[in-house]
C-alpha cells in the first residue's frame, strides 16, 4: 500500500516523490481559505492531475490556466508551477508525481531519444491543461482511472501496468505536441530569475535574509523585485519566507528530540513568541499544540 500525501507540505523542488525503485507518488491536495495557495515550485519528476472539486487557477511556466472540476493537467519536468483557489469553495485535486526515468528517460532507445528526453527538455510542448471537449480528453480520463485504481498495488504487476499506463498517456498527449515555440528571452529570464531567488531562500532561509538580499540576485532595485516577486508568487517574499520557515519548523517538530526554542532559532526565527504568532496563524494551533497532536 503506497502512503498518501499533500502536496501543502511537500511543494519544495527537493521533496522526494516516490522511491528510488518506483518514483510515482499519489498526493491529494486540497487548497482553501485557510491554505489557499500551493506556491510556485518545480522539481525533475512530471505531473498528472485531475481536478476533483472546486475551481481555481494554475500558473505553469508564468502563464495562468483556469481549471474547474473534471479537467486533467499535464505538468512536463522541470517547468514553474503553482496552483490557487479562486472561491471560497476548496479545491481539491488527485495528482501523480513521476519521474521520467520509471518510463526509460534514462535509456538509450529511440522512445527515450526521440520522445522522453526532448519532453524532459521542453524542445516537445505538450497540451498542459486538457479541457473535457479535447479530444484526448476521455481517453486520457480513463487512463487516469485506471491509474488511480492501480496505484494502492493490490494487484500483482501493478507497477508494470501503471508503467504502461503513463507511457499510454505520453503517447496520447504526443498526439497534440507543439513545436517548442522561439524562446522568449524576457519570459525564460524572468523564469530564471524566479528559480535563482526560490533556490537561494530554500538553501539559505535559516539566515537572515533582506528584499536587498534577494534583490541583488536578479539584479533588480528592491521596488522592481517586489513587485516582479509578487506578481509571480501570490505572496510577497518575506511572506514566502516566513512560510518556508514554518514548513521546515514542522518538519523539524516531527523529531521527538527538537525543543520549540532549537526548531524556533534553526528555522531563522529568532524572537520565539513572534514564531508561537506565526505557526499559530498558519496552523491554527501553536507549536506546542502541535507536539501533543503528534504524541
Amino acid at each position: 500500500m503506497k502512503k498518501l500525501h499533500s502536496l501543502i507540505l511537500e511543494q519544495k523542488e527537493d521533496a522526494r516523490h516516490g522511491e528510488a525503485f518506483f518514483p510515482i507518488q499519489k498526493y491529494i491536495t486540497t487548497l482553501s481559505q485557510q491554505y489557499p495557495v500551493l506556491t510556485t515550485h518545480w522539481h525533475e519528476e512530471a505531473e498528472f492531475t485531475l481536478i476533483l472539486k472546486g475551481q481555481g487557477s494554475y500558473q505553469i511556466d508564468l502563464a495562468e490556466y483556469l481549471v474547474e472540476p473534471e479537467d486533467l493537467i499535464f505538468v512536463p519536468p522541470l517547468m514553474l508551477h503553482s496552483a490557487s483557489i479562486q472561491t471560497a469553495e476548496p479545491l481539491l485535486s488527485e495528482t501523480y508525481v513521476f519521474h521520467m526515468n520509471f518510463l526509460g528517460g534514462n535509456s538509450t532507445d529511440i522512445c527515450s531519444t526521440r520522445y522522453l528526453l526532448p519532453l524532459t527538455h521542453h524542445e516537445i510542448i505538450l497540451p498542459w491543461v486538457l479541457k473535457p471537449q479535447h479530444p484526448a480528453y476521455f481517453s486520457l480520463r480513463k487512463l487516469f482511472a485506471q491509474i488511480s485504481s492501480l496505484y494502492n498495488g493490490d494487484i500483482p504487476g501493478y507497477e508494470l501496468a501503471l508503467k504502461s499506463l503513463f507511457l499510454q498517456a505520453v503517447f496520447l498527449l504526443l498526439q497534440y505536441q507543439e513545436t517548442a515555440p522561439v524562446p522568449d528571452n524576457s519570459a525564460s529570464l524572468y523564469s530564471e530569475k524566479l528559480k535563482t531567488v526560490l533556490d537561494y531562500m530554500e538553501a539559505h532561509y535559516m539566515d537572515a535574509l533582506t528584499v536587498a538580499d534577494l534583490a541583488g540576485l536578479c539584479y533588480f532595485s528592491e521596488y522592481h523585485f517586489m513587485r516582479f516577486f509578487k506578481k509571480h508568487m501570490n505572496m510577497t517574499c518575506m511572506e514566502y519566507l516566513n512560510n518556508l520557515r514554518l514548513e521546515k519548523a514542522v518538519e523539524l517538530l516531527e523529531d521527538d528530540n527538537a525543543s520549540i526554542l532549537e526548531v524556533s532559532l534553526s528555522v531563522g526565527f529568532h524572537n520565539l513568541s513572534y514564531f508561537h504568532r506565526a505557526f499559530k496563524k498558519k496552523y491554527h494551533m501553536t507549536p506546542g499544540e502541535f507536539l501533543k497532536m503528534k504524541k
